[in-house]
C-alpha cells in the first residue's frame, strides 16, 4: 500500500474539517447527556413529593416533574416507571399503563426493584397502640416489632473525595470508626462484626453505598433492628423550596465551575437513603444517624462547602419526615437544618459523633436511644457555642421518629440477657 503526503495546506485544511465533523457528532450527544442529567434532578425532586401519605396536590406536582423528566430524557426509564405509579395513584390508569409501557423499553434500577415509595415496609401504627420500646416487648398491634431478633448495620465515612474541588473533612473516617467500634463492643452494641458493612473513603462510592442499603434491605428481617451511619458532606439547593438534600460521596464530580448536572448524576440522593429504610427495610426498628458535616476552620472563616452555589446542609424536616415514615424508626441528624454540623480540632472529631459515642459508652448499649440523644444533643449544644463564642455558631442535633413514643435501644433488653445474638 503507498502512502501519499499532502501538501501542508490541504493536510492543514483535512485536520480543520475532521475536528469540525468530530465537534458536530459530538454536540448532539453531549446536549442530550445535559437534559439527561437536567432529567435525573427531576426525578429526585419528584420523588420527595411520593410518599405513602402524599397529599393530591404533591401528587399532581411529582406528576409534572416526571413528564418533564421524560420530555427532556425519552430514555430516561425511572421518570417513565414513577410517573406510571403517580398515574395509577391519581387514578389514571390509561395514562400509567403507556408509562409504564415506555418503562419496559428502557429498564431501569427502579424498575427491576419494583419499587414503590408509596408502600412502607413496617405499616404506620394506628393511633394509642404502643411503639416498641427499650425493652424489647412487642408492639400490640401488627407491623410493629416482635422480640429483638438480630442487628445490622450500614457504616459510611467520607472525608477524601476524588473531585479536589471537594473540601476534605479531617475527621469522618476516625468518626466513623469510633462508631463502628461501639457498635461491636460486646458490652455496647454486640453487633456481629459480619453484620455490619463498613464503607470508608475512596470504598464509599454512590453505587457501594447504594448496594450496602439493599443488602441491608434483604438481610434484615421484621424482628431486626437496622442502624445506619453516614458522616460526609451534605448538600443542598438554596433554589429548592422543598429541601431537597444531597449526599456527597467519594466519587461525586462539580468541577472547578460547578456542573449541576455532574453534581445530581453522581451525589447520592438523601431520598434513596429515604426510601431504602421506609419501604425497603423491613426490620421493626431502625436507627439512622446523619453525621453531614463541615470543618471547624471553613465553618469559622465562612468559607464554602464546596464552591459558590452550593451550601453544606443538614437534612430538611421534610427529610427527616420521609425517613421516619412507617413504624420504629428513630432519626438523628447532626445539627438543625439551617445549621452546620462541626469539626472539632481538639476533640479530633465531629462534635456530634463524639459525644453520641461517648454517651453510649457511659449509659450502654441497652439504654433507650432518646436517652442517647438526650446527652449527645445537651454536650453537643452546650461545646459548640462555648468553643465559638465569638463565632455566633450554633450546633442543635434533632430527633424525629415514627411516633412520640418510639423507643428503642441498640441491644435491646431481651438481647442483652442472652435472648438475640
Amino acid at each position: 500500500m503507498r502512502t501519499i503526503s499532502l501538501p501542508a495546506n490541504r493536510r492543514l485544511t483535512a485536520m480543520v474539517l475532521t475536528i469540525a465533523c468530530a465537534c458536530i457528532a459530538c454536540a448532539p450527544r453531549a446536549s442530550a447527556q445535559g437534559r439527561c442529567g437536567a432529567g435525573v434532578d427531576l426525578v429526585v425532586q419528584a420523588l420527595e413529593k411520593m410518599r405513602a401519605d402524599s397529599s393530591n396536590d404533591e401528587l399532581q406536582d411529582a406528576d409534572q416533574l416526571l413528564k418533564r423528566a421524560s420530555e427532556l430524557c425519552g430514555e430516561l426509564g425511572d421518570a417513565w416507571y414513577y410517573e406510571s405509579l403517580v398515574e395509577r395513584k391519581l387514578g389514571r390508569p390509561a395514562v400509567a399503563d403507556f408509562a409504564m409501557r415506555q418503562a419496559v423499553k428502557f429498564p431501569s434500577d427502579a424498575s427491576a426493584e419494583q419499587a414503590n415509595p408509596f408502600v412502607l415496609a413496617t405499616p404506620v401504627l394506628p393511633p394509642g397502640s404502643r411503639a416498641v420500646t427499650g425493652s424489647g416487648a412487642p408492639a400490640s398491634t401488627a407491623g410493629a416489632s416482635g422480640p429483638p431478633g438480630q442487628r445490622w448495620a450500614l457504616v459510611v465515612g467520607i472525608g477524601s473525595f476524588a473531585d479536589p474541588n471537594i473540601q476534605t473533612l479531617r475527621y469522618t473516617t476516625s468518626d466513623a470508626q469510633s462508631f463502628e467500634g461501639v457498635l461491636e463492643d460486646p458490652a455496647i452494641g454486640n453487633f456481629p462484626a459480619d453484620h455490619i458493612r463498613t464503607l470508608l473513603d475512596d470504598q464509599a462510592t454512590t453505587v457501594n453505598i447504594k448496594m450496602a442499603l439493599n443488602w441491608l434491605a434483604r438481610s434484615a428481617g421484621p424482628d431486626d433492628v437496622v442502624v445506619v451511619y453516614m458522616a460526609t458532606h451534605g448538600s443542598s439547593r438554596d433554589v429548592d423550596t422543598v429541601g431537597v438534600n444531597y449526599i456527597i460521596t467519594h466519587d461525586t464530580e462539580i468541577g472547578p465551575k460547578i456542573d449541576p448536572d455532574s453534581l445530581y448524576a453522581t451525589a447520592l440522593p438523601m431520598v434513596d437513603i429515604a426510601n431504602a429504610i421506609a419501604t425497603r427495610v423491613k426490620a421493626g426498628r431502625a436507627a439512622i444517624f446523619l453525621d453531614t458535616c463541615f470543618s471547624g476552620n471553613a465553618a469559622v472563616q465562612n468559607t464554602k462547602l464546596i464552591a459558590p452555589g452550593i451550601k453544606n446542609a443538614a437534612p430538611s424536616k421534610q427529610m427527616l419526615d420521609h425517613i421516619k415514615q412507617g413504624s420504629g424508626r428513630m432519626v438523628f441528624a447532626a445539627s438543625g437544618t439551617e445549621q452546620e454540623s462541626l469539626e472539632s480540632d481538639t476533640l479530633k472529631h465531629g462534635f456530634f459523633t463524639y459525644y453520641l459515642v461517648q454517651a453510649l459508652r457511659q449509659e450502654g448499649g441497652s439504654a433507650p436511644l432518646s436517652k442517647i440523644f438526650d446527652y449527645t444533643e445537651q454536650h453537643v449544644s452546650q461545646t459548640v457555642s462555648t468553643e465559638f463564642k465569638q463565632y455566633n455558631l450554633q450546633q442543635n442535633p434533632v430527633m424525629s421518629r415514627s411516633e412520640d413514643n418510639t423507643d428503642f435501644a441498640l441491644r435491646p433488653a431481651a438481647a442483652a440477657a442472652g435472648g438475640g445474638l
